[in-house]
Protein backbone atom coordinates (compact mmCIF):
# COMPACT_ATOMS: atom_id res chain seq x y z
CA UNK A 1 0.00 0.00 0.00
CA UNK A 2 1.31 3.29 -0.84
CA UNK A 3 2.42 5.76 2.02
CA UNK A 4 1.94 8.90 0.55
CA UNK A 5 0.85 11.56 2.25
CA UNK A 6 -3.22 11.37 2.23
CA UNK A 7 -2.66 8.12 0.08
CA UNK A 8 -3.94 9.01 -3.16
CA UNK A 9 -4.10 5.46 -4.21
CA UNK A 10 -6.61 4.96 -1.67
CA UNK A 11 -9.11 7.67 -2.10
CA UNK A 12 -9.28 7.15 -6.10
CA UNK A 13 -9.71 3.68 -5.89
CA UNK A 14 -12.24 4.54 -2.71
CA UNK A 15 -14.13 6.85 -5.46
CA UNK A 16 -14.34 4.34 -7.99
CA UNK A 17 -15.68 1.92 -5.59
CA UNK A 18 -18.34 5.05 -5.29
CA UNK A 19 -18.77 4.93 -8.99
CA UNK A 20 -19.04 1.95 -9.51
CA UNK A 21 -22.03 1.33 -6.79
CA UNK A 22 -23.94 4.22 -8.39
CA UNK A 23 -23.34 2.61 -11.72
CA UNK A 24 -24.85 -0.89 -10.76
CA UNK A 25 -28.25 -1.14 -9.20
CA UNK A 26 -27.51 -4.94 -8.23
CA UNK A 27 -24.66 -3.86 -6.37
CA UNK A 28 -26.04 -0.77 -4.60
CA UNK A 29 -28.61 -3.10 -3.42
CA UNK A 30 -26.45 -5.78 -2.21
CA UNK A 31 -24.18 -3.31 -0.60
CA UNK A 32 -26.66 -1.21 1.64
CA UNK A 33 -28.60 -4.67 2.22
CA UNK A 34 -25.73 -5.72 4.01
CA UNK A 35 -24.93 -2.51 5.44
CA UNK A 36 -28.77 -2.55 6.89
CA UNK A 37 -28.45 -5.94 8.18
CA UNK A 38 -24.47 -5.84 10.03
CA UNK A 39 -23.91 -9.49 9.07
CA UNK A 40 -25.51 -11.47 6.43
CA UNK A 41 -24.18 -15.07 4.62
CA UNK A 42 -25.13 -15.48 1.15
CA UNK A 43 -28.19 -17.46 1.89
CA UNK A 44 -29.19 -14.08 3.94
CA UNK A 45 -28.67 -12.33 0.06
CA UNK A 46 -30.11 -15.45 -1.57
CA UNK A 47 -33.27 -15.29 0.32
CA UNK A 48 -33.82 -11.71 0.67
CA UNK A 49 -32.81 -9.96 -2.82
CA UNK A 50 -33.85 -12.92 -4.35
CA UNK A 51 -30.52 -13.66 -6.11
CA UNK A 52 -29.95 -16.37 -7.79
CA UNK A 53 -26.84 -18.09 -5.58
CA UNK A 54 -23.82 -17.77 -8.53
CA UNK A 55 -25.21 -14.13 -8.84
CA UNK A 56 -24.87 -13.44 -5.02
CA UNK A 57 -21.39 -14.97 -4.78
CA UNK A 58 -20.16 -13.09 -7.78
CA UNK A 59 -21.73 -9.94 -6.50
CA UNK A 60 -20.38 -10.31 -3.22
CA UNK A 61 -17.12 -11.29 -4.45
CA UNK A 62 -17.05 -8.13 -6.58
CA UNK A 63 -17.60 -6.05 -2.99
CA UNK A 64 -15.46 -7.58 -1.48
CA UNK A 65 -12.59 -6.39 -4.41
CA UNK A 66 -13.83 -3.33 -4.75
CA UNK A 67 -13.17 -2.47 -0.15
CA UNK A 68 -16.82 -2.20 0.28
CA UNK A 69 -17.59 -5.09 2.08
CA UNK A 70 -15.24 -7.49 3.96
CA UNK A 71 -15.83 -11.36 4.33
CA UNK A 72 -15.30 -13.06 7.64
CA UNK A 73 -13.97 -16.80 6.57
CA UNK A 74 -13.58 -17.73 10.39
CA UNK A 75 -16.36 -20.07 10.34
CA UNK A 76 -17.69 -22.35 7.80
CA UNK A 77 -20.22 -20.50 6.58
CA UNK A 78 -18.49 -17.18 5.41
CA UNK A 79 -20.33 -14.05 6.74
CA UNK A 80 -19.97 -10.72 5.38
CA UNK A 81 -20.25 -6.94 6.60
CA UNK A 82 -20.12 -3.96 5.05
CA UNK A 83 -17.69 -0.91 5.24
CA UNK A 84 -19.35 1.97 5.48
CA UNK A 85 -18.45 4.85 2.90
CA UNK A 86 -18.59 8.20 2.57
CA UNK A 87 -16.80 10.13 -0.77
CA UNK A 88 -16.64 13.92 -0.54
CA UNK A 89 -16.95 15.96 -3.92
CA UNK A 90 -15.90 19.91 -3.96
CA UNK A 91 -16.32 21.28 -7.04
CA UNK A 92 -15.55 24.98 -7.51
CA UNK A 93 -16.10 25.80 -3.79
CA UNK A 94 -19.87 23.84 -4.03
CA UNK A 95 -19.31 20.72 -1.74
CA UNK A 96 -21.70 17.56 -1.51
CA UNK A 97 -20.95 14.20 0.50
CA UNK A 98 -22.46 11.15 -0.89
CA UNK A 99 -22.69 8.39 1.88
CA UNK A 100 -24.89 4.67 1.86
CA UNK A 101 -27.97 7.27 1.67
CA UNK A 102 -27.74 8.12 -1.75
CA UNK A 103 -26.26 4.39 -2.87
CA UNK A 104 -29.51 3.27 -1.28
CA UNK A 105 -31.74 5.68 -3.03
CA UNK A 106 -30.28 4.47 -6.31
CA UNK A 107 -30.39 0.73 -5.22
CA UNK A 108 -34.41 1.22 -4.48
CA UNK A 109 -34.73 2.63 -7.80
CA UNK A 110 -34.89 -0.56 -9.33
CA UNK A 111 -38.26 -1.42 -7.27
CA UNK A 112 -39.19 2.26 -7.28
CA UNK A 113 -41.09 3.54 -10.37
CA UNK A 114 -40.97 7.21 -9.51
CA UNK A 115 -36.74 6.94 -8.47
CA UNK A 116 -36.38 5.01 -12.03
CA UNK A 117 -38.04 7.47 -13.85
CA UNK A 118 -36.00 10.41 -11.85
CA UNK A 119 -32.78 8.85 -12.82
CA UNK A 120 -33.68 7.97 -16.11
CA UNK A 121 -34.44 11.80 -16.94
CA UNK A 122 -32.78 13.84 -14.87
CA UNK A 123 -29.80 11.86 -13.81
CA UNK A 124 -28.21 10.87 -10.35
CA UNK A 125 -27.26 14.64 -9.55
CA UNK A 126 -31.40 15.48 -9.51
CA UNK A 127 -31.47 12.19 -7.39
CA UNK A 128 -28.63 13.84 -4.81
CA UNK A 129 -30.39 17.21 -4.75
CA UNK A 130 -34.10 16.07 -4.24
CA UNK A 131 -32.13 14.07 -1.25
CA UNK A 132 -31.09 17.49 0.02
CA UNK A 133 -35.05 18.36 0.19
CA UNK A 134 -35.98 14.99 1.39
CA UNK A 135 -33.91 14.83 4.26
CA UNK A 136 -35.96 17.80 5.95
CA UNK A 137 -39.14 16.82 4.62
CA UNK A 138 -38.63 13.51 6.02
CA UNK A 139 -38.08 15.41 9.56
CA UNK A 140 -41.01 17.66 9.51
CA UNK A 141 -38.14 20.56 8.89
CA UNK A 142 -39.68 21.51 5.54
CA UNK A 143 -43.43 20.77 4.17
CA UNK A 144 -43.92 18.81 0.98
CA UNK A 145 -45.59 21.79 -0.87
CA UNK A 146 -42.00 23.33 -0.51
CA UNK A 147 -39.93 20.68 -1.62
CA UNK A 148 -41.62 19.29 -4.03
CA UNK A 149 -41.76 22.90 -5.15
CA UNK A 150 -37.91 23.21 -4.75
CA UNK A 151 -37.32 20.62 -6.97
CA UNK A 152 -37.79 22.33 -10.00
CA UNK A 153 -40.08 19.22 -10.70
CA UNK A 154 -43.40 18.84 -12.06
CA UNK A 155 -45.53 19.21 -9.02
CA UNK A 156 -47.17 15.85 -8.72
CA UNK A 157 -43.95 14.08 -9.88
CA UNK A 158 -42.10 15.98 -7.52
CA UNK A 159 -44.19 14.98 -4.37
CA UNK A 160 -44.01 11.08 -5.57
CA UNK A 161 -40.49 11.37 -5.57
CA UNK A 162 -40.21 12.91 -2.21
CA UNK A 163 -42.27 10.41 -0.87
CA UNK A 164 -40.38 7.23 -2.39
CA UNK A 165 -36.99 9.23 -0.49
CA UNK A 166 -39.10 9.77 2.53
CA UNK A 167 -38.71 6.19 3.22
CA UNK A 168 -35.34 5.68 2.14
CA UNK A 169 -34.33 9.01 4.89
CA UNK A 170 -36.24 7.01 7.74
CA UNK A 171 -34.88 3.69 6.61
CA UNK A 172 -31.07 4.97 6.66
CA UNK A 173 -31.19 7.68 9.01
CA UNK A 174 -29.76 4.88 11.72
CA UNK A 175 -27.67 2.58 9.52
CA UNK A 176 -25.49 5.81 7.87
CA UNK A 177 -23.05 6.41 10.08
CA UNK A 178 -22.60 9.65 7.55
CA UNK A 179 -26.08 10.46 7.40
CA UNK A 180 -25.71 13.96 9.51
CA UNK A 181 -23.43 14.66 6.20
CA UNK A 182 -26.07 14.96 4.27
CA UNK A 183 -26.79 18.24 2.99
CA UNK A 184 -29.57 19.49 3.94
CA UNK A 185 -31.30 21.94 1.69
CA UNK A 186 -33.31 23.62 4.74
CA UNK A 187 -29.72 24.68 5.95
CA UNK A 188 -27.88 24.77 2.72
CA UNK A 189 -30.02 24.65 -0.17
CA UNK A 190 -28.34 23.38 -3.00
CA UNK A 191 -26.47 25.97 -5.69
CA UNK A 192 -28.39 26.01 -9.28
CA UNK A 193 -26.49 27.25 -12.18
CA UNK A 194 -27.59 30.34 -14.19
Amino acid sequence: MSKAAGDPERAVNGLLSVAQLLEELRLARLYTFVLREGEVTIDDIVEELELPRTTAYSDAGTLVELGVLTRDEEQKTHTYSAVPITLTANLDGDEYTITPTLIEAFGRSARDQDLNLLIERYGLGKLAAAITYAVPYAEGEMSERVAARELDLQHAFAIAVLQALRDVVIDMKTVDPYFEEIRNAREQPPTTED
